[in-house]
């Protein structure tokens, strides 16, 4: 295919903004060629209704890129807009299938929902953190704006205004992931998030110190039943809040919980962070926390929010009690794991325990190993742990005061 050309001499013809006013509609459309600003011409509609196009060709093949309605754009933006897309095609790029692409996006919105729903809930078992994020932080903001129109600097000022360093950078993270998934799927055609720098951050090092395991565990009824329920069961077991979050009923047998380390779609568990399958035991405060939310339920989820569906927001629910509890070095659901971690330690049953009890892959722990394979031990761990926490949390055990138990 060739690019059309002006038949005679009366379609080309240096345009001006007289000329344009007084081009005539006919029983077919036709084009009137600008013979200053190469590839610019007029499209003039049966109805009278005037455009003006760049057209040019790509890989052999024409391109109409559509600049304006001739009654909206003068003249000479549209000469200034033809030049700019002549420029961008002589670089080697395609403007009319960028444009189209830019408009397939829609709102910032509307291309959030759609990374969540077509590839965050196949391909990210922990898509509801970030996509949390997302609605918390940037639809408030960038919701309504076409998603191809926001920038590297809105980006910026995005993280700006957002004073947590760890947490402005976990929503860098979510956004960049949408757009990088509309970049590959061609629907936008570039990051605004790349090369956007993130805050330096290290290494949480946090834990709950003795004298804050009884003021938290007060404050944990603050975030309501089940929140505080979930709270309380990830600081007893040193499991995953993603994980805890998920717990289900049918995984719970004789007092074990079995995680299956795939997700299982169908009952909304994601699946193990390493993919390993995990069994732990559940010592007997924590079964009591299940025994008060289950109500003799066999199946579900054990810490269910509205409408049956696993609790969600215990990030924000910590924060909210960070703030009352006047804490100024925060408090993550995740510092909970670590503080049962390090409890474990303290109460001198070793690394490698630590590791097979909270199912972790360092320091050469194999990633699957016998499902049965140190349950006596594990049982007496857990129990020991959670006894331990409850003790100082109930004001049972003085403050700084250790008891080895192994």
């Amino acid at each position: 295919m060739t690019l059309p050309r002006p038949k005679n001499a009366a379609n080309k013809r240096r345009l001006t903004e007289l000329s344009v006013r007084k081009l005539k509609p006919k029983s077919e459309a036709y084009l009137v060629w600008d013979a200053y600003q190469r590839g610019l011409a007029i499209r003039v509609q049966p109805t009278g209704a005037k455009a003006y196009k760049t057209i040019y060709s790509f890989h052999g093949r024409p391109r109409w890129l559509h600049l304006g309605d001739a009654g909206a754009i003068g003249l000479a933006d549209a000469r200034t807009l033809a030049a700019e897309a002549m420029l961008a095609v002589a670089k080697g790029q395609d403007p009319a299938a960028d444009k189209r692409a830019e408009r397939g996006a829609g709102t910032f919105a509307d291309l959030a929902a759609k990374y969540v729903e077509l590839h965050a809930k196949r391909n990210n078992k922990s898509w509801e953190q970030a996509d949390w994020l997302v609605r918390r932080y940037l639809i408030p903001r960038w919701g309504k704006l076409q998603a191809a129109s926001i920038t590297r600097a809105d980006a910026r000022t995005m993280m700006a205004r957002i004073e947590a360093p760890i947490l402005a950078n976990q929503v860098l993270a979510a956004a960049s992931a949408i757009f990088s998934w509309a970049v590959k799927q061609e629907v936008l055609t570039s990051n605004p998030c790349r090369g956007v720098d993130r805050h330096e951050t290290r290494d949480r090092e946090r834990i709950l110190s003795n004298s804050e395991i009884p003021k938290f565990w007060k404050a944990f009824d603050d975030a309501g039943l089940v929140a505080s329920s979930a709270l309380k069961t990830i600081l007893l077991t040193g499991q995953r809040p993603g994980e805890v979050s998920c717990m289900r009923h049918e995984h719970i047998k004789d007092g074990w919980w079995e995680m299956p380390g795939e997700p299982v779609p169908k009952l909304g568990w994601p699946g193990t962070k390493n993919g390993a399958t995990h069994r732990m035991w559940l010592a007997a405060p924590v079964r009591a926390i299940i025994d008060e939310l289950s109500d003799g339920a066999t199946t579900g989820f054990v810490f269910a929010g509205e409408r049956g569906a696993a609790v969600t927001q215990l990030d924000a629910a910590m924060r909210a009690i960070c703030q009352r509890l006047g804490v100024n070095e925060k408090v993550t659901p995740h510092d909970l794991r670590r503080t049962h971690g390090s409890t474990v330690t303290a109460l001198g049953f070793g690394r490698d325990a630590m590791n097979r009890v909270q199912n972790h892959k360092e320091g050469g722990i194999a990633s699957v190993y016998d499902r049965h394979g140190y349950a006596d031990e594990n049982k007496r761990i857990m129990e020991a742990v959670a006894a331990h926490i409850m003790a100082l949390a109930q004001g049972h055990l003085a403050v700084g005061k250790v008891v080895p138990l192994r």
